[in-house]
């Protein structure tokens, strides 16, 4: 450890605040999902005293709801359409949700058609196998992709604003995750059909809140979206990748597992490859992200641990709330040194998913020692110098 470092207060551990209120949010199926990392990271912005936060890769936007409705401002970022489509609808609704009551009914009326959606992922109930007649396996049932061509057309034709267009689709990803047959992705599907695969599709009005506060709702990379955003506190989730040198960064990652939200978003029916009908922009050439590369720079330092550092090092914002796993691409050692080039370390909390228990670690070097264990979740609190 430096001796900047050293000079500081030991980062301090504790259990949630069981004062911490936990607002009800919503999403789809996840694989990063923090539903479960609520009430620390709450817990912890406002330990800060913090107004407002950056929710710099917010995904379903579960972290930037939560926060929203315990009254801070919030600006959300991600690069992908379907986030930027949750953001819009939770985050810059000023309708009371009943509002919206006549547009889900009138979707929900829509005549159901053979469109794109059914052409290449709907499925035949028969025999209670999802491989089609094509060969392929299905992620939803055909009686509810010939509904979902029907409202996404129906969407498009409305010619809705742009908030009203969010609370549509948003509400029909949600209906859609709730009748699929897949493990929670779209990268393979499961070879019988899920139980609930057999219920209608039905939209609902979203779980929407009318807030007092200004948000914003950015779609781009990060780093370009830190030059525009001054917060007093930055959440941070960027994506692990793996520790496991001979996995391709996006072989398993965001663009690839949720690609179907995407084409559910845009309706742009582009070309598809590969036993899932993947989009071709998710390929693993083309769609990796910075944070989930494996390989090293010219100098010999890991891409996704240079990235995390230019994260902490442009984040226009006094506090850092770090997320990250013992699975990532970055050890314990190099998040150290990162922590120590950006600012110092104020807590850490350790969440076992398993356990459900908190680490009680009293310095650097024991938290170092502790997250060399595999599959633990970090909370990195860090004031910037």
């Amino acid at each position: 450890m430096n001796r900047k470092a050293s000079s500081r207060r030991s980062p301090r551990s504790s259990q949630s605040d069981p004062d911490t209120t936990v607002p009800q949010t919503e999403g789809v199926k996840y694989a990063g999902s923090k539903l479960k990392l609520l009430p620390q990271i709450l817990q912890l912005v406002r330990k800060t005293g913090a107004e407002s936060v950056l929710d710099g890769f917010t995904g379903t936007t579960r972290v930037a709801q939560a926060l929203a409705k315990s009254g801070y401002t919030v600006a959300a970022n991600d690069c992908s359409v379907w986030s930027g489509i949750f953001g819009t609808c939770y985050l810059l609704n000023k309708k009371d949700p009943e509002d919206y009551r006549d547009l889900i009914d009138h979707l929900n009326g829509a005549a159901p058609i053979d469109g794109w959606f059914t052409e290449n992922y709907g499925g035949s109930p028969e025999g209670g196998s999802s491989v089609h007649k094509d060969g392929l396996k299905k992620p939803w049932q055909i009686k509810n992709t010939r509904k979902l061509d029907g409202i996404r057309e129906e969407i498009d034709r409305l010619n809705l604003d742009p908030i009203e267009k969010a609370v549509a689709l948003a509400s029909l990803i949600l209906a859609l995750d709730k009748v699929d047959s897949t493990l929670g992705h779209f990268t393979s599907y499961l070879k019988e059909w899920s139980a609930r695969s057999y219920h209608d599709l039905h939209l609902q009005i979203p779980a929407l809140f009318q807030s007092e506060k200004t948000h914003q709702v950015f779609r781009g990379d990060i780093f370009d979206t830190l030059k525009k955003v001054k917060t007093d506190l930055a959440y941070f989730d960027p994506p692990y990748g793996s520790n496991n040198e001979k996995m391709p960064p996006s072989r398993v990652r965001y663009a690839s597992y949720y690609h179907l939200w995407t084409s559910v978003c845009l309706n742009d029916k582009p070309e598809l490859f590969g036993k899932s009908k993947r989009r071709s922009d998710t390929s693993d050439l083309v769609a990796g992200s910075v944070f989930e590369e494996f390989r090293q720079n010219p100098e010999g330092k890991f891409i996704a641990v240079e990235a995390i550092k230019d994260l902490l090092l442009n984040a226009n914002a006094k506090y850092i709330l770090l997320s990250y796993s013992s699975c990532g691409r970055a050890t314990a050692s190099e998040l150290n040194e990162v922590i120590n080039v950006c600012g110092h370390l104020l807590e850490v909390q350790k969440i076992d998913y398993k356990k459900n228990v908190m680490a009680d670690m009293k310095w650097t070097n024991e938290w170092l020692r502790i997250a060399e264990e595999p599959n633990q979740e970090f909370l990195f609190l860090i004031e910037k110098e």
